[in-house]
């Protein structure tokens, strides 16, 4: 319970009509969720306006209403509050709400198109072997310390955020770590926190069914730096062309990390294997057990944000050997003398990334079979970009379903096929079931050969007409590559 003139206090509004020396007993955006004696935020969502649920929830006495518009008529006993963005109103009430937690954590946000969840669980990893209780907010989990919470957004909603950074508090941990998605950005979910620092990875195509262009799309990155105070880091990709435009109007300390030029915290590949690479970081030789070009970029700037975030850079060194991939990101399993791997690769970038580091390892005698689809009700433009890459990458691929949500898996096969040439047809199998798909890949591959299965990695689901049911390559795959062994 706050008092409503200490929430009002908070987000300065444009107009208060009633009374202001109440309690407010709960805080909510969804108007189902509301109860007497409440507040009720009015968010212009994507897909529906909290403004049209104002007399409803008016009219079951809730306490208060923020809204952007005021309504024709008032009920007696409801405040209404005019803001200028509810979004933001919303972010800021909830963080005060729970107390400002993000104040009294070391909060770091990783935003970009690729590396975020691994850049963001790494440096909570790192944390924990510094020997602090730290939390993670992240697509494939959310921890309080070592509790797990699980994931239903890249970035939660306001309400959700600042309750799971308020539990962080709660257990005593000293630093969080979280991935803040383009949605989030543009929808202000992460307005009213306060970051200790934040990282840019890269920018490539993506979600452009919601931004609409990579301009859009890149702005909505930018905000987030724009946001962070003055005495904030913030670390970008000096090697991605958009790194500097994130720091254009920021004002927090800049800081650069490279793989390919000067930069504060440099990079550099020695020797890579299936199982791990040999890297440089700053003149130091440390061995770490990832591989590709892409795992090196995230774990120079894991090494670069874990020292601007304060902890020791000797320790540091050490501990990049200690930690280990994430979930679905480059996850490699074996039987048969057939190497699987399977990727979270979604975008055309991300996806050459992978095949290029297995063509890299395996040579141009090694075979390379690639599994993948495209997500339903998601960028189309993407799809034949997605075959393209694949095609020319490997020497077989099939297409397959991915979450095809409401479209008919078939369709967006088809879309990908605008993506190959004749030549490209010769080597591409079609197999809609994704297990089947598996399958057959792993079936098919001669020994010594790798099979990429790409899109979904740490999902456990396949979302078919709003339905999700249990599905995860991981066991599909180590079920495959079984029946190798038998």
């Amino acid at each position: 319970m706050l008092k409503l003139k200490t929430l009002i206090d908070a987000i300065r509004p444009l107009e208060v009509i009633g009374e202001t020396d109440k309690n407010i007993i709960s805080l909510q955006s969804d108007s189902r969720k509301t109860e007497k004696g409440g507040m009720f935020v009015a968010v212009r969502g994507v897909t529906t306006d909290g403004h049209k649920y104002i007399p409803v929830v008016a009219s079951s006495h809730v306490g208060a209403i923020v809204c952007e518009e005021l309504p024709a008529s008032f009920e007696q006993d409801v405040t209404y509050i005019r803001v200028k963005d509810s979004a933001v109103a919303l972010g800021i009430l909830a963080s005060t709400w729970f107390g400002n937690p993000s104040e009294k954590l070391k909060l770091v946000g990783v935003t970009g198109t690729n590396g975020k969840t691994t850049t963001a669980t790494l440096l909570y990893e790192m944390a924990r072997l510094e020997g602090y209780r730290a939390g993670l907010l992240s697509t494939v989990c959310n921890y309080i310390d070592n509790e797990a919470v699980a994931a239903t957004h890249t970035t939660p909603d306001p309400i959700s955020l600042n309750s799971l950074l308020a539990r962080m508090v709660e257990k005593g941990c000293d630093y969080a770590f979280m991935e803040v998605s383009s949605h989030a950005a543009a929808q202000h979910r992460i307005a009213g926190l306060k970051f200790a620092g934040g990282v840019f990875s890269n920018l490539t195509r993506d979600h452009l069914d919601y931004h609409g262009t990579v301009e859009n799309y890149m702005n909505a990155k930018k905000s987030f730096f724009d946001m962070l105070p003055a005495d904030a880091f913030a670390l970008v990709n000096a090697d991605d062309k958009a790194g500097a435009y994130m720091l254009q109007n920021t004002k927090a300390r800049k800081y650069t990390y490279s793989l390919r030029s000067d930069a504060d915290f440099r990079g550099r590949i020695l020797e890579t294997r299936l199982d791990g690479t040999l890297l440089m970081l700053n003149g130091r030789e440390v061995e770490v057990q990832f591989t590709g070009k892409f795992n090196a970029y995230n774990l120079t700037a894991v090494y670069g944000a874990s020292i601007l975030t304060g902890f020791d850079p000797e320790e540091v060194l050490v501990n990049m050997s200690r930690l280990v991939p994430v979930a679905g990101r480059f996850q490699t399993f074996r039987g048969g003398d057939v190497t699987a791997i399977v990727d979270y690769a979604h975008t055309p970038d991300a996806l050459v990334n992978v095949l290029d580091t297995i063509r890299e390892i395996v040579g141009a005698g090694g075979e390379i079979t690639t599994v993948v689809g495209c997500g339903g009700n998601r960028d189309h433009g993407k799809r034949p970009m997605m075959a393209h890459e694949a095609a020319l990458r490997s020497d077989h691929l099939i297409l397959t379903s991915d979450n095809p949500r409401d479209e008919e898996p078939e369709a967006i096969i088809t879309d990908m096929k605008e993506g190959l040439s004749a030549t490209d047809m010769r080597k591409t199998l079609c197999i809609t079931d994704r297990r089947e798909a598996i399958k057959a890949a792993v079936r098919a591959a001669r020994p010594g050969s790798v099979v990429l299965i790409a899109g979904k990695g740490h999902e456990p689901y396949q979302e078919v007409k709003g339905v999700r049911h249990h599905f995860d390559d991981r066991e599909e795959v180590a079920e495959a590559l079984k029946e190798l062994d038998a």
